[in-house]
């Protein structure tokens, strides 16, 4: 049996808060998109738009990630 290997970014996860309904959201994380990314978007319970934002440690260490209302 054969077993593919997945790259670490295809794996990891990260999670924040949402301010405005207080729910935890996991989202997939990719660390092609660099070290330190922000982007929009909705929460998936709320919709209310939300800025979130992802750091990458260049040693590989767990990236921090939160989120804002825009």
């Amino acid at each position: 049996m054969k077993h593919r290997r997945r790259s670490k970014s295809a794996e990891a996860e990260g999670t924040y808060v949402c301010d405005s309904c207080g729910e935890e959201i996991v989202i997939p994380l990719d660390r092609s998109g660099g070290l330190s990314q922000e982007y929009v978007e909705d929460c998936p319970v709320c919709c209310h738009p939300l800025v979130i934002h992802v750091e990458f440690d260049e040693d590989g260490g767990d990236p921090r990630v939160w989120a804002e209302a825009e």
